[in-house]
């Protein structure tokens, strides 16, 4: 099987093409920028060069897309470009060449602003079913690239698999009053109960989806570290985070003496069940296990990630932080 794999220069897509060329596969790889693990320089908006890279292919993995770093240094067209009209060519192409499997690499973003519940409500609870409700370009380009995917589906019966990552970077956070607050691995131990997954369980997650997609046809899943969390829980979480954590993990030894805090509020948790069952995943990574690595005296990240490592978003600095945020 040939596999082409987009945005190959990025976190995801050089994850991806580096444990794709570890275990001697055959894939071709994308970008629009060059780098050690991307076989060809171009832009998926480009459709002769798309044509090219598709020749040969048995299933796409789509991970190239503009992020929400670049919302206030991008245009919307810019989103529009890149989201949307760069899926759609490798659809129209991938369809052309009859492809097994199309995986999409979506984002918890197209949730919105679902994931922002009143200060007075509970934690939202966010699975498949949760309406989208994006509130940035971003987050509507994404949505409409998943809505197209579905069309090929349903009109062409290309298999689809849609993938809603949450966060993996390992930049710092955008929010200033955050990194004011807490070191940046303090803060991603803390995601990883609600809101976080390792880049090497994204990976997984990618090409276990190529082989179901054929079976399956066209489903959204939610990728996201398996949470402690029950419903039951979701009123405490918005009010007392950290009381509602220690049910479930013994942390505060291991906070107390590398100085860290829990978060006091968490507003939403994000559920990977249906991931785990009709993809048969199984991440090995969530808080407790993290936990104790960190406590071994490890880091939070796994040797992918930490291979992968920080790859910022723009070639410039900005003084608000690591990128700016409209």
């Amino acid at each position: 099987m040939k596999l082409l794999v987009t945005g190959s220069s990025g976190h995801l897509g050089e994850a991806i093409a580096r444990t794709l060329r570890a275990e001697h596969r055959n894939f071709v790889s994308v970008d629009i920028i060059d780098g050690p693990f991307t076989t060809d320089v171009g832009s998926i908006v480009d459709r002769a060069f798309v044509k090219r890279c598709m020749v040969g292919v048995d299933a796409v993995i789509h991970a190239a897309t503009l992020h929400k770093p670049h919302v206030a240094t991008h245009s919307r067209q810019d989103f529009v470009d890149a989201n949307i009209s760069g899926t759609l060519a490798l659809l129209e192409e991938a369809r052309m060449q009859t492809v097994s499997a199309f995986i999409f690499t979506s984002t918890t973003s197209v949730f919105g602003r679902a994931l922002n519940p009143s200060l007075e409500a509970p934690a939202a609870w966010i699975t498949e079913e949760t309406t989208p409700q994006p509130k940035n370009i971003y987050g509507v380009t994404k949505l409409a690239a998943e809505n197209i995917c579905e069309l090929f589906h349903n009109k062409d019966g290309l298999p689809c698999i849609v993938l809603r990552t949450s966060r993996f970077f390992p930049e710092e956070d955008d929010s200033r009053a955050l990194r004011e607050a807490y070191s940046s691995d303090n803060l991603k131990l803390n995601e990883f109960l609600y809101r976080r997954v390792d880049l090497e369980d994204v990976v997984a997650a990618h090409l276990l989806a190529i082989d179901r997609a054929p079976r399956i046809g066209f489903a959204r899943y939610v990728i996201s570290a398996t949470s402690p969390f029950a419903p039951g829980d979701l009123a405490d979480l918005r009010r007392d985070a950290p009381s509602v954590v220690r049910r479930y993990a013994d942390f505060e030894g291991v906070y107390r003496c590398l100085g860290w805090r829990m978060l006091p509020s968490i507003d939403r948790v994000y559920v990977n069940d249906k991931a785990r069952d009709g993809l048969g995943w199984k991440p090995a990574h969530d808080f407790r296990s993290v936990l104790a690595r960190v406590e071994a005296g490890g880091p939070p990240m796994s040797s992918l990630a930490r291979a992968i490592g920080v790859k910022g978003y723009h070639a410039e600095e900005f003084e608000e932080g690591p990128y700016p945020v409209d």
